[in-house]
């Protein structure tokens, strides 16, 4: 099989990447302690973990569970199924007089009988917390919240969140309801890139609604040593105190998510810690660009004699930022050589990443064109030399 060593890293631009399989990287700078039962932290843009604790364990998300109810109603934009302009009127079920669900929980302070849009009421799902918001969305989307319920759990299942099951539509304890920390950075990456008309409303600092003004309660998004634009926070006595925490440095975005913390305060200054930490001490770069020529190859028996070889797919690697110097990238040929004919996006090898000589990513080589079976005369001539 050959060889070719053939890139150093690049620097970064922002996209979402379907990017492959990356391994461990073993020099990575010491993470700081956090006091949490669960955390997670996760580069945006590749979807790498920095550093967790617990990060599959499964706890009570409480309010958290929110960020479901809001991605399900988004998918139903999405699909044409309602508009964010919609009116909405507001059922008993979702109105906190007289029912004891409700009892000392966040709330939008709806009123039966309100009429107000769908976007109004995400707002208030996200800013205020409203757990009388979550049913009216409910209502309105699926008819009720066991018919949500179902569909929230179904995009558990799309979305490959193993670790997480919901009961309800807000957040508040029900036995069986459950999610982790590595699930929840999953689902918010998921928001960010999906729902970017919506998005904005996790940025908000209050929202005024029949005449009561609500402040977000995700403190970090008043902290002036980080620009922080989401995403939730969540508290019960059976959860501890949660936050997810978003946070963008110049093209880059990492995403915190803090599971069972002490205290309000400390929530937020366990999310700073990991925040800082991995904008201090990693970048995220960009490897490989789709469609760009990493090499080429003799090829034969064909209508040409080299064919360009690369990938498919754009490729973004986070590496601690010691380590970019260090970084190269080869590829290796399946075969010895290639032959005619050969179809453009035809696997030929692979692409290796490598840190100090360690693998720590691959991808297919691909053929960037194709190739025709040349002629009688270039065919006998190549067999002539190849075989020799």
């Amino acid at each position: 099989m050959k060889r070719r060593l053939f890139i150093a890293a690049s620097l970064l631009a922002m996209s979402i990447s379907s990017a492959l399989a990356a391994e461990t990287i073993e020099f990575s700078p010491t993470a700081p302690a956090i006091q949490a039962g669960s955390w997670v932290l996760m580069d945006y843009t590749t979807g790498q973990i920095l550093t967790s604790g617990n990060e599959h364990q499964q706890r009570n998300p409480a309010s958290l569970t929110k960020l479901m109810t809001g991605y399900v109603v988004d998918r139903a934009i999405d699909s044409h199924r309602i508009t964010a302009d919609d009116m909405v009127t507001v059922g008993r079920d979702a109105w906190a007089k007289g029912n004891p669900v409700f009892d000392g929980s966040s709330l939008m302070f709806l009123k039966a009988g309100d009429r107000l849009t769908v976007r109004d009421l995400s707002r208030g799902l996200i800013v205020d917390s409203g757990n009388d918001a979550c049913v009216a969305l409910a209502d309105y989307v699926a008819g009720g919240e066991p018919q949500f319920v179902a569909m929230m759990n179904d995009y558990v299942q799309k979305l490959g969140l193993r670790d997480t099951h919901f009961e309800t539509v807000h957040g508040l304890d029900a036995p069986g309801q459950h999610s982790s920390a590595y699930d929840l950075a999953v689902l918010s990456r998921a928001i960010i890139h999906g729902e970017p008309e919506f998005y904005h409303m996790y940025s908000e600092k209050s929202l005024t609604w029949n005449g009561i003004t609500q402040q977000n309660r995700n403190g970090l998004l008043w902290d002036k040593t980080l620009n922080v634009d989401g995403l939730k926070t969540g508290h019960t006595s059976g959860a501890g105190y949660n936050l997810i925490a978003s946070a963008v440095d110049g093209k880059r975005r990492l995403i915190a998510v803090i599971m069972g913390a002490e205290s309000m305060k400390g929530r937020e200054v366990e999310a700073r810690k990991l925040l800082q930490w991995g904008q201090q001490n990693f970048d995220t770069v960009q490897i490989l660009q789709q469609g760009k020529q990493v090499g080429t190859e003799r090829i034969w028996y064909g209508d040409k004699e080299t064919i360009a070889l690369g990938t498919v797919e754009d490729f973004w690697l986070t590496l601690p930022k010691a380590e970019i110097p260090h970084i190269k990238a080869k590829y290796i040929l399946d075969q010895k050589s290639l032959e005619a004919p050969l179809a453009a996006n035809k696997r030929v090898g692979e692409i290796e990443l490598l840190d100090r000589d360690k693998v720590v990513a691959h991808m297919p080589l691909v053929t960037l064109e194709g190739v025709g079976k040349g002629g009688l005369f270039s065919r006998f001539s190549d067999w002539l030399h190849h075989k020799a």
